[in-house]
């Protein structure tokens, strides 16, 4: 006889953005990915999909506006966006585990309706991992892929993000991590896996598409970052790289939110800042440049990164420039790693002369990187209350 199917009810919920904003970006990042890989599971029955809380003012001005866009159908699959007068978060400890108790009481309703039957729950916020009771589930992982204790723009809250990784802990919570470095400063006592980044290998498949009009203008040998440009972007050290190889135009590709802290780069000639942009033209951006770069100050924010737009870059089949970060540094042969951005001009030259993989090297990259791949360990983890029902003992991988 076959063995019965470890087929699993789930509730999945975000940290501070809502499944608006992930389609909106194209569910490119790993908190997207993975309710993809959730969605899309045979293992997966009933799926309860939790935006973070909202403030009730906020919700009906949204409502008027536009219709926010729904999951996908199927059945026993729902949204819900938890409601609240206030928009932020309590700043006490025993303010936020008190929001995060009536977050959890808006959980077990909303499953219960559903008809989920002790589902197993995976959140990217480590409040709700911590302070959620989750009474009412089988098992409770939290995916981080930040480290919030070192994240600045949320200083306030240090000391509620201090205490959830004790709790974290304390509870022998399920832990999947991008990287070591986050999993070593949570230090659970239960189960966990270091899952880092991937890429999708349908963006990557294909010719070399026809650079964007935008960056076609723009001279030869070219350079490219792509992400947000904040306080991770190394701007001095960038500005230094420009004055030391005025031959290289650096593209800095990605949504500036703070204009001033990009103001001076804006008037260096060489240095070329365009918004950011869809998924496939950010694809098209990378196929059509000549080096990549890994431009970040060297903070305990960034050291705990497992960098996305590394292994896009790979996927891209560019060199890469990188500053050594822990885990950057194990990825590929083609990352040339370099102590700041400010010393990457040495590095340039060995990167053009490794120039673009070819297309078996690309290949082979992307089907080992994979977020299919990733996926394997991070669904095993969640879906263990399914195994352990079947008999099978979950030994992660560490």
């Amino acid at each position: 006889m076959s063995p019965e199917p470890a087929r699993q009810d789930v509730v999945f919920t975000f940290s501070y953005e809502t499944y608006a904003d992930a389609v909106s970006r194209g569910m490119m990042r790993p908190p997207d990915r993975i309710l993809q890989s959730l969605m899309a599971s045979p293992d997966v029955d009933g799926l309860l999909v939790a935006n973070p809380f909202r403030s009730l003012p906020s919700v009906i001005a949204r409502s008027v506006h536009r219709a926010d866009p729904q999951l996908p159908p199927g059945p026993r699959r729902r949204l819900v966006t938890p409601r609240r007068l206030r928009r932020a978060d309590p700043l006490s400890v025993p303010g936020v585990v008190r929001a995060y108790r009536r977050y959890d009481d808006v959980l077990r309703r909303e499953a219960q309706r559903l008809g989920l039957e002790a589902p197993a729950v995976i959140t990217t916020n480590p409040l709700v991992a911590a302070f959620s009771p989750m009474a009412w589930a089988s098992a409770v992982t939290y995916f981080g892929r930040d480290d919030w204790l070192s994240y600045t723009a949320r200083r306030e809250y240090w000391p509620a993000y201090r205490a959830a990784y004790r709790q974290i802990s304390d509870a022998e919570i399920g832990v999947a991590a991008v990287s070591q470095q986050i999993i070593d400063r949570i230090a659970p006592r239960g189960p966990h896996v270091v899952v880092p980044n991937g890429v999708d290998p349908a963006d990557w498949a294909g010719p070399v598409p026809p650079p964007p009009d935008w960056l076609a203008g723009i001279p030869t040998p070219r350079a490219i970052y792509v992400g947000t440009i904040d306080e991770r972007l190394d701007t001095e050290g960038v500005a230094a790289l420009a004055a030391q190889r005025p031959d290289l135009q650096i593209v800095l590709l990605g949504p500036a939110p703070d204009p001033v802290y990009v103001a001076a780069l804006r008037r260096i000639a060489n240095v070329h800042i365009h918004p950011g942009v869809g998924r496939g033209e950010l694809v098209a951006a990378l196929r059509n440049c000549d080096v990549s770069l890994l431009a970040h100050r060297r903070t305990p924010l960034t050291e705990a990164m497992s960098p996305l737009k590394v292994y896009e870059y790979l996927a891209a089949g560019l060199p890469v420039v990188a500053i050594d970060l822990p885990p950057i540094r194990e990825i590929d042969g083609r990352v040339l790693i370099v102590p700041s951005t400010a010393e990457m001009a040495s590095a340039i030259d060995a990167a053009l002369l490794l120039g673009r993989a070819t297309e078996d090297e690309r290949a082979a990259f992307v089907e080992r990187n994979s977020w299919a791949a990733r996926h394997r360990l991070v669904m095993d983890l969640v879906m263990r209350p399914a195994l352990l029902r079947r008999g099978e003992e979950f030994t992660p991988a560490v």
